[in-house]
């Protein structure tokens, strides 16, 4: 592995992450326009609700993707070879023992979800059947977070943007497939999903034995190590604590537009899939700053943290340019050709100023998050998220009751902003040992 920070290893990282980051709300895209060529607004609006609490709680472990790159990052700078592959087992025996969990408490799980929301019945029947079939993948795909999360943090991104668009591909092409030709409706949708979720995560696991297979095992004792548990879970919690917060604060994003009406609940999952497209192609770079960021920790180097937070964040900021301005000139285009109901592409194209300036609002908090994650410095992600959570419930108080969907949106835009204050406050902490 090499030990220079260069930009052209930060582009051999980033870009196929970019790449593969921003093909997976294109998913969310697919799906909405699939089910928005049968011109009803109530399977439109299930789509958009099912899709958010599944992403959601599957977000949730995400804490898993994160804490798996930068321990094995740090791992794998330190040059003890065993223990990259220790964590990778750790992280694939919590993911599939918590995905075995969400399917037997998924009942009162999906019951609390649907209390959350005020949609109308018939939208909650079709949303509910969507889960009831997503759920069934949940144990191999949240298991592939940690499968993922190892591959980035070797530097293996080709392999991973290999791994998401046969995953994508299939969901897209099953998603034609039993919607549009077998008229399986909300339910093909899902469907697909599932069926690409777990052959994606199989061949995930199938190249990271390949792997495993041709370097030095772990010790099996090392694996069970009292101390190595204590660490993972440590970074993990304040991991899972701060994307909590985060979750909430999208579930009152869809909960406060919902009150709103049905059409402005379409309108607002539409453009947050541009958001997460935006967002995900910015994780590229962040991406690159967990693997850079955890070696030069794990080789107890302040200059190279420095070098590789500095130039990773160069890149994702010229990165939430060039988005900007392509949201800004063709976001009207992509409105009208994902979804044909006139009303919802009004009401869309009314709100999508806001979305259009989320890259440049979001994208240091994303390089933040993923400069902390490299360092393993997770209990600060902690504390900025929830200083940017009291932030964005005040301008919520203050602007909702004025402006309702208007000042949602500039309220997710104070949220991002109020993330990368928080976190700068905390850097000088990072470079110490």
């Amino acid at each position: 592995m090499e030990s220079k920070i260069s930009h052209k290893r930060i582009l051999k990282i980033a870009v196929p992450m970019v790449v593969s980051n921003a093909t997976i709300p294109i998913l969310g895209a697919v799906d909405i326009g699939v089910i928005g060529q049968l011109g009803d607004q109530s399977l439109l609006a299930a789509v958009g609700m099912g899709a958010i609490v599944i992403t959601t709680i599957y977000w949730i472990f995400g804490f898993l993707r994160m804490g798996t790159t930068g321990l094995v990052a740090q791992a794998a700078g330190a040059g003890d070879q065993g223990e990259v592959y220790s964590w990778l087992i750790r992280g694939i025996f919590i993911g599939f023992s918590a995905g075995l969990l969400l399917i037997l408490v998924q009942v009162p799980l999906f019951w609390l979800a649907f209390k959350l929301f005020q949609a109308l019945p018939n939208v909650e029947v079709q949303a509910e059947m969507y889960l009831a079939i997503r759920i069934w993948s949940a144990p191999l795909s949240i298991s592939n977070f940690a499968i993922l999360g190892w591959l980035i943090a070797l530097e293996k991104t080709p392999q991973v943007l290999f791994l998401q668009i046969f995953t994508n591909l299939l969901n897209i092409s099953l998603n034609i497939i039993f919607v549009l030709y077998l008229n399986w409706g909300i339910a093909g949708v899902a469907i697909a999903s599932l069926v690409a979720e777990i052959l994606g995560a199989l061949l995930g696991l199938t190249i990271a034995i390949r792997f495993y297979q041709s370097s030095r095992y772990p010790k099996v004792l090392k694996i069970f190590s009292f101390q190595e548990w204590k660490k993972l879970f440590v970074t993990n919690i304040n991991i899972l604590f701060r994307s909590l917060a985060l979750e909430i604060v999208i579930i009152s994003y869809v909960f406060f537009g919902s009150t709103i009406g049905t059409v402005v609940l379409a309108a607002n999952h539409i453009l947050l899939q541009f958001v997460h497209i935006s967002s995900y192609a910015l994780d590229g770079f962040a991406f690159s700053a967990e693997a850079l960021v955890g070696t030069a920790y794990g080789k107890k180097s302040k200059k190279l943290i420095r070098e590789a937070a500095i130039k990773t964040t160069l890149w994702a900021f010229i990165c939430a340019v060039l988005i900007t301005l392509f949201l800004f000139n063709f976001s009207e285009k992509l409105i009208r050709l994902m979804v044909t109901d006139e009303g919802i592409q009004n009401v869309t194209i009314k709100y999508s100023f806001w979305m259009v300036i989320t890259p440049l609002s979001g994208f240091l908090s994303f390089m933040l998050d993923g400069i902390f994650i490299g360092a393993t410095k997770t209990q600060y992600m902690r504390k900025a998220m929830f200083q940017s959570c009291t932030v964005y419930v005040i301008s919520m108080c203050i602007l909702f009751p004025v402006f309702e969907n208007y000042g949602l949106w500039i309220c997710i835009n104070v949220f991002f902003l109020a993330r990368a204050v928080s976190l700068l406050r905390y850097y000088p902490a990072l470079e110490k040992f």
